[in-house]
């Protein structure tokens, strides 16, 4: 079998090396596509080493926000933000992790990079609506029961809890079906329903059991509220009540559609 001709193989070759135009923009086009890829991987370099690298972005201070009773000396103690680290390391759920474990004061707290050089720490903290007298201290336990701090000295006009159900007493039932936590619960949950000027006179929130929550005020007034349902509903009446009988020392709203009042 005769081989092919010269005059064939040179038609092979032009006709795989393409036309001479396209031959011509291959080459350009490849040029471009490297040098385009070398200023990438040069940019990327060089934001990395800017980053972490440089001594521009780096923590030089951490601004505190929203304190009341903690100081900013503390929260910037307990968030623990290495100072001189590049700002990009900082890992701002790590610091917000670290705030909630070692200040339960603080409810919450949001963290974020103040660029170039600083981290900022907004802090909310948790606001007593109720106080426990515990081994000659007082607990103060915030709007969700939750018990976060221990202070010599009770705060003014938040009112005294006051478990009267014990295991071997009228509320003994109560305590053993809705434990503690819930009674507790409870009792913050009527102190949160209470009118201003009746939660403002309140000294104390006395749990007899779940559906037996008294309140005691001042000048030696009383409320019977019941459980914490209806809560609102009950805020009305004795509003209503009070105003109708403004001497009188005893209010019932336990159940708010039939409230009554007694003594003068």
């Amino acid at each position: 079998m005769a081989g092919s001709t010269t005059a064939e193989r040179g038609e092979r070759q032009r006709e795989s090396a393409g036309p001479p135009l396209v031959r011509r923009l291959r080459r350009p086009r490849l040029r471009m596509i490297i040098a385009l890829a070398v200023v990438l991987v040069l940019l990327g370099a060089g934001t990395l080493w800017l980053l972490y690298g440089s001594q521009w972005l780096r923590v030089r201070h951490v601004s505190v926000s929203g304190t009341r009773v903690l100081t900013p000396a503390e929260v910037r103690e307990a968030a623990d933000v290495p100072v001189g680290a590049p700002l990009a390391s900082i890992g701002t759920d790590a610091v917000e992790a670290r705030l909630r474990g070692k200040l339960r004061r603080i409810d919450t707290v949001e963290v974020s990079r103040s660029w170039p050089d600083g981290i900022t720490l907004k802090v909310t903290e948790r606001t007593p609506v109720l106080l426990a007298r515990e081994k000659g201290r007082f607990t103060e336990i915030d709007h969700e029961g939750v018990r976060f701090a221990s202070v010599g000295k009770a705060p003014k006009g938040v009112p005294m809890l006051e478990l009267a159900a014990s295991p071997k007493g009228s509320g003994a039932a109560s305590l053993r079906r809705f434990g503690t936590g819930r009674l507790v619960r409870e009792a913050v949950r009527v102190a949160g329903s209470l009118p201003p000027a009746v939660a403002r006179d309140t000294g104390t929130v006395k749990v007899g059991s779940f559906d037996a929550i008294t309140l005691e005020l001042g000048h030696g007034r009383t409320v019977e509220w019941g459980s914490g349902e209806q809560g609102r509903a009950k805020a009305r009446a004795l509003t209503a009540l009070m105003k109708a009988a403004p001497n009188a020392r005893h209010f019932d709203v336990s159940v708010p559609t039939a409230p009554a009042s007694a003594g003068s």
